[in-house]
Parts: C-alpha cells; structure tokens; sequence
C-alpha cells in the first residue's frame, strides 16, 4: 500500500508540492444521488417550485463549488479549470436525480476533488430548496465514476 501524500515524515499534514509534475490534461467525473418523494421530483421536472428552477440553481452551485474546491478543503490546490459541467438527470424509475459533475484542466494536479465537490454542492442545493416539501430526502452514492491524466492515467469504477 503507497504512503499518503499529504503527510510529511514526522506525520505532519502538508501540501503535496507538485511544481516537479508535468502538465498534462486532467479530467475527473464524480456523482451524487438526491433520492425524494415521488412528488418532489414531479414539482422539480414540471418547474412548480416556488423558489424557481431547482436543477439550474444546483448546477450553478456545482460549478461555483468547483472553483472554490480550494477554499474548502485545507490541502487542495487552487486550480485553474477549463471547463466545469453539471448533468442534474431526474430518475423517475427511483424518484431520484442522478448529478454527474465533469472537471477539466491542463496542470499538473488531478480535478477528482473538484468533480466530487462540485456534485456534492450540487445536491445539498436540491435538499436546501426542496427541504420544505420533503425533509426525508437521502443524498448518497457520492463517488469518483472517472479519472483521466496524470501519472496514474486512466481510471475508471468498475460496476
């Protein structure tokens, strides 16, 4: 088992210092789950919402999270990202909105947490702005589906 990189010899938490890394393109998609009530879901996809489009708050909240990612957690690299993209897909068979977030950049650190944040902000939005209606939703299935560049290279979740 490899050693982590963010603590130092003496068991310090450090940041990796990646300065000796080439710059290669990086890509990272994540997802999260928003499961609710059947009725949740049909205010959401038929737009009765009363604090508005539900699915175009959340995504600008992933994207918003993403560039932030940072300023969130201690050791992240600030990052200049390339593209940023949400899909907020509502899953009608399990009464649920599928998130998938997308991180692109050319650098010399990987855009994993920047995906998973981006998809975990995204549906804390749906649950602030739906919670009024349906406080029981479930937010789970936070997950890393994809990596692409960097030294380990490809990789992606096997189902």
């Amino acid at each position: 088992m490899s050693r982590l990189t963010h603590l130092d010899e003496q068991g310090n938490a450090n940041m990796v210092d990646v300065s000796a890394k080439a710059v290669t393109h990086r890509e990272a998609t994540a997802q999260a789950v928003v499961s609710m009530q059947p009725e949740t879901l049909r205010m959401i996809t038929a737009g009765e919402h009363k604090k508005g489009d539900v699915l175009t708050v959340a995504r600008i909240a992933g994207i918003q999270a993403a560039k932030r990612c940072a300023d969130l957690i201690p050791l992240c690299h600030p990052l200049m990202l390339s593209k940023v993209s949400l899909e907020l897909l509502p899953q009608a068979d399990s009464d649920s909105v599928l998130i998938l977030a997308t991180c692109k950049l050319a650098g010399q650190t990987g855009v994993e947490m920047e995906a998973l944040t981006a998809a975990s902000v995204a549906a804390l939005t749906i649950y602030d702005m739906c919670k009024a209606v349906d406080k029981g939703m479930i937010i789970s299935e936070i997950q890393l589906l994809e990596k692409k560049g960097g030294k380990t290279g490809h990789w992606k979740v096997t189902p």
